[in-house]
């Protein structure tokens, strides 16, 4: 099965008309994006769009052969004229089979927001599933019996969408995930490409055409990156969101609870709601065994807060305990946890802060944890495929 992707972007395209955003702005030449279209085996066409026949003919196809018009979400824009000679288009209603005379298996899958999704299994019996903008499979509880060999849906505006499906098996490590209905909320560029690779998902160019289950070495997701940054400047939610398509992940808060403090109540509070109820919270500051043990992906939030629960533990704040045994012994705790970083076979996001870029600690206990989280942020590092450093809500890569 052959698929060319006549449009990539959001139904209003990209940049958006009028719009003065930044993302828009820079939305231009081979960045800029027509509404989503999808031709298969120029036989098919998934949504009709302004401008379909020049956008076929830009990707070297024609619209002469196409034998069925398909829509999956309302267009609440100017009306599209059908070109001539195409037939009229139309939805499937949910759960209906349509077989077309191209051999052309196409059956609706019902979605959780206004639209409609369509399951299309080729001839030969490659199967690619495609999900309008914004909107998720609804109803999936069991497992599939088979991986789809292509999903092709809105990545960024609902990343919980590939993580349905692979709860259910229906990605699989071979699925190959193509990014469509990009808007302007999703970042350009270079910056685009990383946000998806973490997702195992990929974006092309308007016009690609592209073989549905042909071997494509997919994007390389680490398995161990470490998020680092000042105070408030984003590192939690792009932690975040390099596993949000996953459909389990372990979150590991490091700084427990505080009987008392409100305000750090509300600061955690403020992240439970921003991630996905199927995340699972472990209190703890015992790295070392979760790193050892198998499971699901862990969220480490953060390293700096462990460090002050290791620095607690070997009295490391009293000059003459850290001076009588101390030293070594947060040295040992350390290295343990580099150990087992170095070992885990689990995908791992770990948080940490960046200190030292300011002012000087008054005390020599600050200055000593200053001291002591450069070292473990560095070391750590050493153990990452990837390392990314936030400033101002912007990703950074310093490795991978």
């Amino acid at each position: 099965m052959e698929l060319t992707l006549l449009g990539t972007g959001a139904p209003d395209g990209l940049p958006r008309p009028e719009c003065p955003c930044a993302a828009c702005a820079v939305a231009c030449g081979a960045r800029s994006r027509a509404a989503t279209a999808l031709l298969i085996d120029d036989a098919l066409l998934l949504d009709l769009t302004p401008g379909a026949v020049f956008a076929a003919a830009r990707a070297g196809r024609s619209l002469t052969g196409v034998r069925q018009v398909l829509l999956t979400h309302p267009h609440d824009g100017p009306a599209v004229e059908l070109p001539p000679g195409l037939p009229p288009a139309g939805r499937v209603p949910d759960g209906r089979v349509l077989t077309l005379i191209s051999g052309h298996r196409v059956r609706a899958v019902p979605m959780d927001a206004p639209g409609t999704g369509y399951e299309v299994t080729a001839p030969e019996g490659t199967r690619l599933l495609y999900l309008p903008p914004g909107a998720a499979p609804a109803g999936l509880a069991d497992p599939v019996a088979e991986p789809y060999d292509m999903v092709v849906g809105d990545v960024t505006g609902r990343p919980d969408a590939v993580a349905r499906l692979r709860a259910v098996g229906a990605i699989g490590p071979a699925t190959e995930i193509v990014a469509v209905h990009l808007d302007h909320d999703a970042p350009p560029g270079a910056e685009l490409d990383r946000r998806l690779a973490a997702a195992g998902a990929r974006a092309v160019p308007d016009g690609t055409t592209l073989g549905v289950g042909e071997y494509r070495a997919g994007p390389g997701v680490p398995r161990r990156t470490l998020v680092t940054g000042g105070a408030r400047s984003g590192k939690s939610v792009e932690a975040e969101r390099r596993l949000e398509t996953f459909p389990e992940v372990v979150y590991v808060a490091t700084g427990g609870g505080r009987e008392g403090d409100a305000e750090w109540a509300a600061r955690v509070g403020l992240h439970r709601e921003r991630r996905p109820a199927a995340w699972r919270t472990e209190e703890t500051c015992e790295l070392v065994e979760l790193l050892e043990s198998d499971g699901p992906p862990l969220l480490i939030d953060c390293l700096s807060l462990w460090l002050t629960d290791a620095m607690d533990r070997v009295g490391a704040w009293d000059d003459a305990a850290w001076a009588d045994g101390g030293e070594d012994a947060l040295r040992k705790r350390t290295a343990a946890l580099v150990r087992a970083v170095r070992g885990t076979r689990r995908t791992v996001v770990a948080v940490t802060n960046e200190t030292g870029s300011g002012v000087v600690p008054a005390t020599a206990a600050g200055r000593r944890f200053r001291d002591e989280l450069g070292r473990l942020n560095a070391a750590f590092a050493d153990e990452c495929e990837q390392v990314l450093l936030v400033v101002a809500g912007q990703a950074l890569t310093l490795r991978g």
